[in-house]
C-alpha cells in the first residue's frame, strides 16, 4: 500500500509497508513542518515497535533511499523527525514500523537496530552508522546532543597545522567507504586526537591511519552566534581538508550521513567549501547545490549574520522596560532598546534589538558594571520577553543563549543588597602637582595627579612610535579642578544638593538639580593665576589650533573600571577665545546624571572625585576612526586581535543607527596563511574595499604587540594572567595611523 501526501509545492510524503523486512503499513496520525523548516511525523505507535524515517530525493529512481532517523516506539504515539530542512526540490519520505522482537540491521554492521538504539549513550552506537563502537576517549559513532559535541570538541591554540581552527570549537571526523552504498562515519574525540592520522592509528582504521583511498577527512565547527537555516543562532559547519575537492554527490552524501548520526542537528548543518580547492569546484557545480538542501557558508558569512550576540555574560535582576528615545532608566531597570542610546546611566541589564559594536560605550558600561548585555534580534516580538514587560525579572546572558523569567521582589532586593558596596570609596587624588605639564614629562605613575587617560597617553609617547602615532599635548592636573571648586564655593553647593530630600528621593528632581549644578560650573569664575596659566597653556599650541580637551578623572580608564561614556570631552576652537570655557565644560561633565548615578551606586565619594584634562591638537577631517583590542573579546578566537573601524568621524563607540563598521580579526603573529579575516565590511565604503588596508594592518599589528607587552609590564601583570589593552585610533587626513587613547580592556 502506498499513500502520497502533498506537504507543500514540490514536496510529497510517501508511506509504504512493502520495502523493508518486518514492516507493517502505517496510518499517519499527524504530519507537520515546524518553524525550523524540519518535517515531523506523529504516528500511532506501540512500545513493541521501533520506527525508521526514510528519505529519497527522486521517486522514480530504483536506488537512493536512505534512513535519516530511527526511534524506539512509545505507547500511544511517537514523533519522529528529520534532522535537515526541506530543500527547494522537495523530496519523498516514508515511515517504516519494525517489531522490536524481530529487528533489522539498517547499517549492515552485524548489530541489530534495537541493540544499537538501546546503546546510544555517549554516542557509542548508531543504527544508521556501520562503524564499530569505540571508547569515548577516542571518539563516537554519533553525537546525540550538544553536551556530547562539547565533550568531543577542542578549542584552543594547539591545532597542529590547521591554523584556521585556532580558538574555534571543532570536532574532526572520518567518512569511510564512500565508494559503497553504506559509508560509515567516526566522530573523533578531538581533545585526545588533534590530527586524523593519530586517531586512525589508535583505533586501527582499515586502510591505514588515513582511512585508505575511500576516506573523507574533515571537521565540524560550531558557531554559536551565526544564524542557522532554521532561523535560530547556532550553526554546525562541516568542511574537508584544504586540498580536497570532492564533487557534489559526495558532499551531499556526507551531509546526509553526518546529519543522520547527529541528532543534535536541527536544520543547522551547513557546508563550508574551503577556499583553496573546494570553493572553485563548488562554483563549477553551483547549480546542483542551488537545487539541493545543502546550506552553504562562505568565509564572509562565518561571523557576520548573527541573531544573538552575548556582549557581556552576566546575570541581573530588575524591572523589564522597553525604552523610548527620551525615556530615562534607573539603576534597577533591565532595558530594551530598539536603537542604541547615545549615553546610558547605570542599569540592571541591557537588551538591544539592533547589533551593537562590542566596543561601544553601552557595552563598556555593561562590562564595568558587571551587568548582562546582549543583542537579541526580534526581542520585542518575542512573546516570552514581551509578556514580562513591566515585571521584575531575572535576566542572564550565557555564551550560547539567554534566560529571562519573572522574579520576586525579594530576589531583586537581595541581589542589589549584595551587589552594592557597604562602605564609601575614596578615589586617590594627588594635589601636589600645581602646574600643567607636557605629556613627555608626565609619567605612567602620575595618574593620581592627572588621571589614567592622561598618564596612559603620556606612557605611549615614551614607546618611541613616532610623532604621528602618539599626539603631543599636555595634562592639566587635579589641583586646578580642586582650586576652581573651592574658589566658587562649589563644594558647599554640592553638599547642599546632596542633602536635599527631593534630590535623594526623586529621579527627575535629581536630574534637574544636577543640570543646574553643571550650568553653575560652566559660568563659574577662575582665580587670576589659573586664567593666566590657561592662557599660557593655550599659547603653547600653534596659533589657530583647535584643542581637544578630554576628561581624565581619577575614576575612569582604570583596570576593572572603564568609565567609558560617563564624562564629556570638548574641542576648543580658536573662535571661542579663552581656553577656560572648554575646561569648565569638562569640569561640569563630572556631574552628568549618568556619571553621578554610577558613582553613587558604588558609593564613590563625590568630593574626592577629581577631574583632570588631557589636551592635544584636535583631529580634523580624519579618514577613519576605530577601536582595537589586543585580544578577540567578541568571537573568542585565539591568536587574533579585534579591530573595529569606520570611515570619517562616525565613532564606532557610538555609531549612527544605519552605520555598519568594518570588523577585522588580525592574526597576532602574521606567520599564519590567514593574515587577517574580514568579519564584516563597512557599509560606508564601496563593495569589496577595506578601510584598514594591508599596510595599515601590518602597522597596527606591530603597534598592538608593543602596546600589549609594555602596558602589561607597567601594570605589573604576570604572564599567565588575562590582560589586554583597548586602543582608540584614527587614520588622519594625511593618512597617518594615530592613537588617541589606550586603556585596559575589562573582561
Amino acid at each position: 500500500m502506498r499513500i502520497l501526501l502533498p506537504l507543500s509545492p514540490g514536496i510529497l510524503i510517501l508511506l509504504t509497508g512493502a520495502w523493508v523486512r518486518a514492516q507493517t503499513t502505517l496510518r499517519i496520525g499527524d504530519l507537520f513542518l515546524s518553524e525550523d523548516k524540519r518535517i515531523h511525523f506523529e504516528i500511532p505507535s506501540t512500545a513493541d515497535h521501533y520506527y525508521v524515517l526514510f528519505y529519497r530525493r527522486e521517486l522514480d529512481q530504483p536506488t537512493g533511499e536512505f534512513p535519516v532517523a530511527a526511534k524506539l516506539g512509545e505507547a500511544g504515539s511517537t514523533t519522529i523527525s528529520e534532522p535537515l530542512g526541506i530543500g527547494p526540490a522537495g523530496g519523498y519520505y516514508r515511515v517504516a514500523e519494525f517489531l522490536r522482537s524481530q529487528p533489522g540491521d539498517l547499517d549492515l554492521d552485524g548489530r541489530d537496530d534495537v541493540t544499537e538504539l538501546l546503546d546510544t549513550a555517549d554516542g557509542r552506537n548508531s543504527p544508521l552508522n556501520g562503524s564499530d563502537p569505540i571508547d569515548f576517549i577516542d571518539g563516537t559513532c554519533m553525537i546525540p546532543d550538544r553536551q556530547t559535541f562539547r565533550d568531543l570538541s577542542y578549542q584552543g591554540e594547539d591545532v597542529v597545522i590547521d591554523f584556521h581552527l585556532e580558538g574555534l570549537e571543532f570536532v574532526k571526523f572520518f567518512v569511510l567507504n564512500y565508494d559503497t552504498d553504506h559509508p560509515d562515519v567516526y566522530f573523533m574525540n578531538t581533545n585526545t586526537h588533534r590530527a586524523h592520522f593519530l586517531f586512525g592509528r589508535e583505533v586501527v582504521l582499515p586502510g591505514g591511519p588515513f582511512g585508505g583511498p575511500f576516506a573523507m577527512r574533515g571537521e565540524l565547527v560550531y558557531h554559536p552566534y551565526l544564524t542557522a537555516p532554521n532561523g535560530k543562532p547556532g550553526v554546525y559547519r562541516f568542511e574537508f581538508e584544504p586540498d580536497d575537492e570532492y564533487p557534489f554527490h559526495l558532499v551531499q552524501m556526507a551531509h546526509e550521513l553526518l546529519a543522520a548520526n547527529m541528532p543534535v542537528v536541527e536544520n543547522n548543518l551547513a557546508y563550508y567549501p574551503m577556499p583553496l580547492a573546494a570553493l572553485p569546484l563548488y562554483l563549477q557545480e553551483k547549480a546542483h547545490y542551488d537545487a539541493s538542501r545543502i546550506p552553504i557558508l562562505f568565509e564572509e558569512e562565518l561571523f557576520a549574520d548573527i541573531s544573538f550576540l552575548p556582549l557581556n555574560i552576566e546575570e541581573g535582576y530588575g524591572r523589564l522596560r522597553l525604552m523610548g528615545p527620551n525615556d530615562r532608566p534607573n539603576s534597577r531597570d533591565i532595558v530594551i532598546y530598539q536603537s542604541l542610546p547615545n549615553e546610558l546611566p547605570r542599569v540592571g541589564g541591557v537588551i538591544t534589538t539592533v547589533s551593537q559594536t562590542p566596543l561601544s560605550h553601552v557595552n563598556l558600561r555593561a562590562i564595568q558594571d558587571s551587568i548582562p548585555n546582549a543583542f537579541i534580534a526580534g526581542a520585542v516580538e518575542d512573546e516570552t520577553i514581551s509578556a514580562l514587560l513591566g515585571s521584575d525579572v531575572y535576566y542572564r546572558v550565557n555564551a550560547d543563549g539567554y534566560e529571562i523569567r519573572e522574579a520576586t521582589l525579594e530576589e531583586v532586593e537581595a541581589f542589589y543588597e549584595d551587589l552594592r558596596p557597604s562602605d564609601p570609596q575614596f578615589p586617590p587624588r594627588d594635589l601636589s602637582v600645581k602646574s600643567f605639564l607636557d605629556l613627555d614629562v608626565i609619567n605612567f605613575a602620575d595618574s593620581d595627579a592627572f588621571g589614567a587617560k592622561t598618564a596612559n597617553l603620556a606612557a605611549l609617547r615614551k614607546f618611541a612610535f613616532g610623532a604621528a602615532v602618539a599626539p603631543d599635548g599636555y595634562g592639566l592636573p587635579f589641583y586646578f579642578y580642586d582650586e576652581f571648586m573651592k574658589f566658587n564655593d562649589f563644594y558647599d553647593e554640592l553638599a547642599d544638593m546632596l542633602a536635599d530630600p527631593g534630590f535623594q528621593s526623586n529621579v527627575e528632581v535629581r536630574e534637574g538639580m544636577l543640570k543646574d549644578f553643571r550650568e553653575d560650573l560652566e559660568v563659574g569664575l577662575m582665580p587670576l593665576w589659573m586664567v593666566n596659566d590657561l592662557t599660557n597653556l593655550q599659547f603653547s599650541f600653534p596659533i589657530g589650533t583647535s584643542i581637544r580637551c578630554r576628561s581624565s578623572t581619577n575614576n575612569e580608564d582604570l583596570p576593572g573600571f572603564s568609565g567609558a561614556g560617563l564624562y564629556d570631552s570638548f574641542t576648543h576652537h580658536p573662535r571661542e577665545h579663552h581656553l577656560q570655557k572648554s575646561i569648565k565644560q569638562v569640569y561640569a561633565s563630572l556631574f552628568n546624571f549618568r556619571a553621578f548615578e554610577e558613582r553613587d551606586f558604588f558609593r564613590i565619594d563625590h568630593f574626592t572625585t577629581a577631574m583632570g584634562v588631557l589636551l592635544h591638537p584636535s583631529f580634523k577631517n580624519e579618514q577613519a576612526n576605530g577601536v582595537a583590542v589586543t585580544d578577540d573579546p567578541v568571537y573568542q578566537t585565539i591568536g587574533y586581535y579585534y579591530i573595529n573601524t569606520q570611515v570619517g568621524d562616525d565613532l564606532v563607540t557610538n555609531p549612527q543607527a544605519a552605520s555598519i563598521p568594518e570588523e577585522i580579526l588580525l592574526n597576532i603573529s602574521a606567520l599564519n596563511s590567514t593574515d587577517h579575516i574580514v568579519v564584516r565590511h563597512s557599509n560606508q565604503v564601496p563593495e569589496g574595499q577595506q578601510i584598514m588596508t594591508p599596510t595599515y594592518l601590518q602597522q597596527m599589528r606591530s603597534l598592538l604587540q608593543s602596546i600589549n607587552q609594555q602596558f602589561r609590564t607597567l601594570y605589573g601583570v604576570s604572564g599567565q594572567d588575562q590582560f589586554a589593552m583597548e586602543v582608540e585610533f584614527k587614520i588622519t587626513k594625511a593618512g597617518d595611523l594615530a592613537i588617541k587613547q589606550v586603556r585596559p580592556w575589562l573582561y
